[in-house]
């Protein structure tokens, strides 16, 4: 299994339209084929920095995802909103806890 960590920054006045599109695409996003998990979260003291964290079978999977029309539909509307360039991870799980 691989996670997939992303950071993306945005500028304040297009927050709106980034959650807007991420809940127009999460059930498309996390259905697709080898995506078995799927969160966002927003940094409580910056709150215009947000992460995505997926699990993804296969690294196969994961690049799949990457080279698809629903990636690329979803990246070219949420890139125009960063005020600073995204960052990503994609690590291995260690330990889980639950």
């Amino acid at each position: 299994m691989l996670v997939r960590i992303v950071k993306m920054s945005f500028e304040p006045s297009k927050i709106e339209e980034f959650l807007a599109n991420f809940d127009l695409n999460k059930e498309h996003i996390r259905h697709f084929k080898g995506c078995k998990f799927l969160e966002l979260y927003r940094n409580k003291e910056q709150p215009n920095i947000f992460f995505t964290y997926s699990y993804w079978e296969t690294e196969t999977d994961l690049e799949n995802y990457r080279q698809s029309e629903l990636f690329k539909t979803v990246w070219s509307k949420t890139k125009v909103f960063f005020n600073r360039k995204p960052e990503a991870w994609s690590v291995e799980k260690v330990v889980s806890l639950k």
